[in-house]
């Protein structure tokens, strides 16, 4: 009875894991917030819903067909995704060959030898007058290290923690590249309107100065009021390269991410008008952004991780009990290997106990435990600025829209303060001064309106990223 009791126990014991099962850490949880809705005098309302989740295809939201084939292009293309859809596939292979070595380990192996043995020399053949022969072996031979105490265990947590880590960061850069072309193509497009705001302000400061110079001819008015409007075109137009320049870099960044070179053609993208702003964006609990953020999920995952490494640390102070066993044959002709006589078997057990090592195995326990300590404080650092991220995604929210409310007002008053002097200019009432300074409040209102819608965009994109996307697979 006692055989069966032992090698119950020994299975028993088998695989138990020492360190930290499920290490955790306190989170100071943000506050929970309440539904709201932006509503500008000057642009569209936004619902933020409290505890809804961001769809699947969250990008859609923009109402933009070539938007839509822009990130499915770089979904299909990205060279980010795919050295991190590589690193997944590797960190998972690596999981499945760390479980392998958990298991027995079978081996066969065959030999051949040709041998000439000296008289002076113990022969193992029968006949002893035999010197020059050939010594054919066969063998099988099963190892078993007895995982008592949990270190392989432990070896086998950590590389899977290690698997949902980097299957974490393949979503987090998922989320980023799609998050990275749709403000890019908002850039893109907001760069387009200012530019086509800037030539409308140099073909109207064209149409002054040939007013002026006719003007001029006629004595009406002296050489320095044409040189004040030069001097306000040259203004103008130089305005126009940093402009195509930042156009430039943005059409470069969006051929990066879709896996294209910078230069070539570029599909169809949106223009400023037609992109829709979202009408309701999600407001997540801040258990939701947890649990959903990639960042945070990976800090965990790498938290669980360490906590197995501590564990194999351990356990690599303790007594390891290997297990080994050989069957084969041996004979001089290869059909005799397995003849009467012939065959050999061996069983072997032992027990290790470390006794000496310098205290390097109880510094390795050491750094592991400071280990788990630092993913602990990565873990909180990470689940702080995921909070972090989400208020000021909805600070600029909110304030986004008090800015396009005044840059409105202030477009539409310069356009008409501008239309005025133009008037006055023709009629004499005014000298080119106020004209200058009427352009260059209209062309600065315009450029304001401007990036203040795309502002709104940019941020609204910025509270999806912030929440984590949406909680489906492979976001």
């Amino acid at each position: 009875m006692r055989r069966p009791l032992v090698l119950v126990l020994l299975g028993a014991l088998t695989g138990c894991a020492l360190g930290p099962q499920h290490p955790t850490t306190t989170l100071p949880l943000a506050p929970p917030m309440s539904s709201f809705t932006i509503a500008p005098a000057s642009g569209p309302a936004q619902r933020l819903q409290s505890g809804a989740e961001a769809p699947a295809d969250w990008w859609r939201q923009f109402g933009s067909p070539a938007l839509d084939a822009l990130v499915a292009r770089a979904l299909a293309a990205n060279n980010d995704l795919a050295t991190a859809d590589a690193a997944l596939r590797q960190a998972r292979e690596q999981a499945r060959a760390t479980s392998g070595t958990s298991l027995p380990q079978v081996d066969a192996s065959y030999q051949a030898q040709r041998l000439r043995a000296s008289r002076t020399l113990a022969n193992p053949l029968p006949d002893p007058d035999i010197y020059l022969y050939s010594l054919h072996t066969a063998q099988l031979t099963v190892t078993y290290p007895l995982d008592l105490f949990g270190g392989q265990h432990s070896k086998v947590r950590s590389a899977r923690a290690a698997a949902e880590v980097a299957a974490d960061k393949r979503d987090a850069a998922r989320l980023t590249v799609i998050a990275n072309l749709v403000l890019a193509v908002v850039q893109q497009a907001s760069l387009h309107a200012q530019i086509d705001a800037v030539q409308d302000s140099i073909r109207s400061n064209r149409d002054v100065l040939a007013l002026l110079r006719t003007r001029q001819a006629i004595g009406d008015i002296g050489a320095a009021d044409v040189a004040s409007q030069e001097t306000a075109l040259a203004t103008a137009e130089a305005a126009l390269p940093p402009l195509q320049k930042q156009l430039d870099h943005q059409n470069g960044l969006i051929s990066a991410l879709i896996g294209i070179a910078p230069g070539s053609p570029l599909p169809p993208l949106p223009g400023f008008d037609a992109l829709t702003l979202p009408a309701n964006l999600p407001l997540s609990l801040p258990s939701t952004v947890i649990a959903r953020r990639p960042d945070v999920r990976a800090a965990e995952a790498q938290m669980r991780g360490a906590g197995a490494d501590v564990g194999t640390a351990i356990a690599a102070r303790l007594p390891s009990f290997p297990l080994s066993a050989t069957i084969g044959g041996q004979a001089t002709q290869f059909a005799d290997m397995f003849a009467s006589g012939n065959p050999f078997w061996s069983l072997i057990g032992g027990v290790t106990q470390p006794i000496f090592h310098g205290g390097a195995l109880l510094h390795q326990q050491r750094a592991a435990e400071a280990a788990l300590d630092g993913a602990k404080a990565q873990y909180r650092a990470a689940a702080l600025q995921a909070f972090g991220d989400v208020s000021d995604a909805l600070s600029g929210l909110r304030t986004d829209a008090d800015a396009l409310d005044a840059a409105t007002r202030a477009t539409v008053a310069a356009d008409q303060n501008l239309r005025f002097t133009k008037r006055q200019l023709e009629l004499g009432g005014v000298g080119t001064l106020a004209l200058l300074n009427a352009a260059a409040a209209s062309a600065q209102a315009h450029g304001q309106q401007i990036q203040a819608k795309a502002v709104r965009f940019s941020d609204s994109v910025a509270l999806i990223q912030a929440i984590g996307g949406s909680q489906a697979t492979g976001e």
